[in-house]
């Protein structure tokens, strides 16, 4: 496969991302992670969390919707298409109809095998394999994504979280995170996310992977109300007495601290062949199947998977007493940073012990009026050099004031338009490999911010999933990328 071409791109130039996977990529020296040649197996990790034997032994999550905002999710053998839903496709790559709902870059198959996946070849299982999963893509191959598109898929699932009464969505899993440090009380993101908390969904957000010394967590991981995940480091053992807090995730100065750990460093789960990290990062492949990575993105999977054991147990809790249980059942981590913050790993069987009142949160809640540039930081959705700015959400102008009520009422939907534009088809009537598929439409040709974009350019050109890898076709010449998703790494 040839490689990126940069010269005419689209692209996310950040400090953490615009959308930053908060697992990606760079080498395991820079990102802080240990790692093993061998990998951390999700059997090993279902010891560590404490999921492997008492109640939580036979929980599978079944009954559990969880929604994925990620990169998509690729047909590979280990996700099962019955457990599978592939929502709307909101990004740059759902105009070409051999890309759309698909995982080109492999991030989001990453995180579906460690909540779901079923790889028969190695016996790998993921941690919830009764779940019903919800893919929202929002990334392309090589990054690029904005604020507004995520908050589009918030709002999406929200509207559409009971569409399957047998499966509704209790679990929102963000293993993103933004640039962005705006005032809580005025975000949008934060808006967005604590009306999904308010519609009795947990949204589980990665902290960030730039490091302890960050200052500050990725957002919307910084929302008090919503659960913020921390990666450890298990350092190859089923005790937690020697885990520690790996070096590359984020801690904030002040304001909201990490709720809890869990295992993020090399964790096996499935390989998406000849995706952008396949291809990049040959060397973290394990067998044909797995793929090893590193980050709070996999710890966050992880965590909504025992979110969603929990709620197959109790599904009768709150949010707010989901949080409560999983932070107060959690362990302590008796090591380094960890220690001296308190902070504690993720325990299935202690959460599920919990009982007693569950007093509600009273945090001070967002307005959802502030600007997508807050939202956003310093990380830009760009068009050769022209970057999407202001109150503009990638397919128009966006007004906070007319979005924050409609998004609390559940109506910035309407079928297949969100705000007015036209997204998507206007329901279950799309095709694709998964059990069931939210239908397509055609954007708009022309971007709002520069008249150069033009949406009929795909990032790759010609390339196609065929049976268990993508084949033909080069990179394009204008490609949508990021040029910092390394905000972790695949070891």
């Amino acid at each position: 496969m040839s490689r990126i071409r940069r010269a005419s791109a689209w692209t996310a130039a950040v400090a953490l991302g615009a959308w930053s996977l908060t697992g990606a990529a760079t080498p395991a020296s820079a990102a802080g992670a240990t790692g093993t040649t061998a990998g951390t197996s999700l059997n090993h990790v279902r010891t560590v969390i404490g999921a492997d034997t008492g109640a939580a032994a036979s929980l599978t999550g079944k009954g559990v919707g969880v929604a994925l905002i990620d990169t998509g999710v690729a047909p590979v053998s280990g996700l099962p298409a019955a457990q599978i839903v592939n929502g709307p496709d909101l990004s740059l790559e759902s105009q070409s109809s051999d890309l759309r709902y698909l995982d080109t870059y492999g991030h989001g198959t990453h995180m579906a095998g460690i909540i779901v996946g079923n790889d028969t070849a190695t016996g790998t299982k993921g941690l919830a394999p009764g779940v019903k999963l919800t893919s929202i893509k929002v990334g392309t191959a090589t990054g690029a994504v904005d604020v507004s598109q995520v908050i589009a898929a918030v709002d999406w699932v929200v509207e559409h979280r009971d569409d399957d009464p047998a499966n509704p969505i209790r679990v929102i899993n963000l293993s993103y995170g933004s640039g962005g440090a705006p005032k809580t009380w005025k975000d949008p993101l934060g808006f967005a996310v604590e009306k999904a908390w308010e519609a009795g969904i947990v949204v589980v957000a990665a902290a960030g992977n730039d490091g302890n010394a960050a200052g500050t967590l990725a957002n919307p991981a910084s929302d008090d109300w919503i659960l913020t995940v921390g990666a450890t480091d298990t350092r190859g053992t089923a005790s937690t007495a020697d885990d520690q807090l790996t070096t590359f995730t984020n801690l904030g100065n002040g304001g909201k601290q990490i709720n809890v750990l869990a295992p993020g460093v090399s964790i096996l789960s499935l390989r998406d062949p000849g995706s952008y990290i396949d291809t990049v990062f040959p060397t973290a492949r394990t067998g044909s199947t797995l793929f090893r990575g590193s980050g709070t993105s996999q710890a966050t999977a992880v965590t909504s998977a025992a979110v969603a054991l929990l709620l197959q147990a109790k599904p009768s809790a709150t949010p707010d007493q989901i949080k409560d249980w999983i932070v107060k059942g959690s362990t302590r981590v008796p090591n380094g940073t960890a220690a001296n913050l308190g902070l504690q790993e993720i325990n299935v069987n202690g959460a599920l012990a919990r009982s007693g009142t569950v007093l509600p949160q009273v945090w001070t809640k967002s307005l959802g009026t502030g600007t997508l540039d807050s939202s956003r930081g310093d990380s830009r959705l760009m068009m050769d050099s022209s970057p999407l700015t202001g109150q503009r959400s990638v397919w128009g102008p966006f007004n906070p004031v007319t979005w924050a009520p409609r998004s609390k009422l559940g109506t910035s939907w309407a079928g297949g338009e969100w705000m007015g534009f036209r997204l998507t088809g206007d329901g279950w009537a799309g095709t694709s490999w998964a059990g069931r598929t939210w239908a397509s439409a055609t954007w708009a040709n022309t971007a709002p911010w520069t008249a150069k974009a033009s949406w009929s350019d795909p990032a790759w050109t010609g390339r196609r999933w065929t049976g268990r890898s993508w084949t033909a076709g080069t990179w394009s010449s204008r490609a949508w990328s990021s040029d910092d998703w390394a905000s972790a790494s695949w070891n």
